[in-house]
């Protein structure tokens, strides 16, 4: 069994000296998952003297929590017990490992999404409550001289967008740049989540079932991080663009994730008047009036959902998935605001965050997270994307590494279905070409 040695581990602070207090987390923030989002960046070693040395990395880091200052904080409560964030310049954890076991090319044949690979490429984290620290870093070395990158974010404080601005700034500084304000580097990032305050007067104009309790007339058959299995899949160029053709007018995702939708419910058995419920996790930093600063830094996603039967899913074209998935994607600002004002009505920190039903899917785009800005200096990742998957049911897609308009699918599924689920896409994809 595979195994990383930890050589150091220790709290970087803020190269300089940042504001203090507190920053409070609107709505969305509070519910967001309670816990950590592990990600992992693999970098080929580049033959170049200084390839991400620890020091040069934590120097780094240091200054990007200049900017990103709450990230050296603390979880914390203010005086009615709500979360928020303590920005105490603790520091972030950074940890420095090394594996005799794996090259970066054994690493990438054998990586999906797992706990294994989670507890070895990304350091442990604390319960995610008050009052945790928020960051955690993992350097790895690897027996062939390339890195692995290991990142765990708390979700109450980032999205994926931001998580991917932090990197990008810090990536910016290694390279050279001055960071936040340099001329090349990502813009400032904006800490006023006062921008999602719920209304004076809420006013509540959707049903918002994506944050309630699942309605289920059987048991909840959900995944959990010991019943899923997890494959990464790669669709070339002309297999996403073939894809497209007959989804009009669908974005990569949109298209992509009907494909999966189709072909989980074929590899599931599902009964054909089964209902399945597609769950999209939707951006609205440009889709407020108006819309939030660029550098918004925050939770600023909405869960959607389109529902269907199996038997509307599997008996029309993959366009037909596309449209449903268009339906649970295309909200705007009056929307996310009743989302807002519903949850300033409920215990927005403790809304249910079990798996879902195994006749449903969650699909996450990662399409935004730019694998060209996480270049510090040495090249651009061979690969980026989640170290574990929560659940079955879970789909993220990505670009690509190294492929221009090529996409990357992370997804999970129970481990009795994933044959299935495999076999058919891949018969899909081929039929794709014809």
């Amino acid at each position: 069994m595979a195994t990383v040695e930890v050589l150091t581990s220790e709290l970087v602070v803020p190269a300089d000296e940042t504001p203090v207090g507190a920053v409070w987390l609107s709505n969305l923030d509070l519910a967001a998952r309670r816990g950590y989002t592990p990600t992992v960046y693999f970098y080929r070693p580049s033959g170049e003297p200084g390839f991400f040395e620890a020091a040069a990395v934590r120097d780094s880091l240091a200054r990007a929590l200049v900017a990103f200052y709450p990230l050296a904080g603390r979880l914390g409560l203010d005086a009615d017990g709500r979360v928020q964030i303590d920005c105490t310049g603790e520091g972030a954890v950074f940890v420095t490992a090394r594996s005799d076991h794996y090259t970066l090319e054994d690493l990438m044949a054998e990586f999906v999404p797992s706990g294994e690979m989670r507890d070895l490429f990304v350091p442990p984290t604390p319960a995610p409550n008050p009052p945790c620290a928020l960051l955690f870093v993992q350097l790895t070395r690897l027996r062939c001289g390339g890195v692995v990158l290991g990142l765990a974010v708390h979700h109450s404080v980032v999205d994926a967008r931001s998580a991917a601005h932090f990197v990008e700034t810090w990536a910016s500084i290694a390279r050279g740049g001055t960071g936040a304000a340099g001329r090349d580097a990502p813009v400032p990032p904006c800490f006023d989540h006062r921008l999602l305050a719920a209304r004076p007067t809420p006013t509540v104009l959707y049903d918002h079932p994506e944050y309630k309790p699942e309605p289920e007339p059987e048991p909840v058959h959900a995944g959990t991080a010991s019943t899923y299995a997890s494959a990464i899949i790669t669709l070339t160029k002309a297999q996403v663009s073939a894809l497209k053709a007959r989804c009009a007018g669908a974005s990569t995702f949109r298209a992509v994730v009907a494909l999966v939708w189709q072909c989980a419910c074929r590899a599931r058995s599902l009964p054909a008047d089964a209902e399945t419920r597609l769950y999209s996790m939707i951006d609205m930093r440009a889709r407020l009036a108006p819309p939030l600063p660029p550098g918004y830094f925050g939770n600023a996603v909405v869960r959607t959902s389109a529902l269907a039967t199996v038997g509307e899913v599997l008996s029309n074209p993959v366009g037909y998935a596309a449209r449903r998935a268009l339906a649970a994607t295309s909200q705007g600002d009056d929307y996310a605001r009743s989302l807002v004002d519903y949850l300033e009505g409920v215990d927005a920190m403790n809304l249910p965050r079990s798996g879902i039903s195994r006749a449903h899917l969650r699909a996450i785009s990662w399409m935004g997270m730019s694998l060209h800005d996480s270049d510090f200096g040495w090249g651009a990742p061979a690969f980026m994307g989640p170290a574990l998957m929560y659940y079955s049911g879970f789909v993220y897609v990505m670009q690509a590494p190294g492929k221009d308009g090529a996409v990357a699918l992370a997804l999970s599924l129970e481990p009795e279905s994933m044959p299935e689920f495999r076999k058919v896409f891949a018969e899909e994809l081929a039929r794709l070409q014809l």
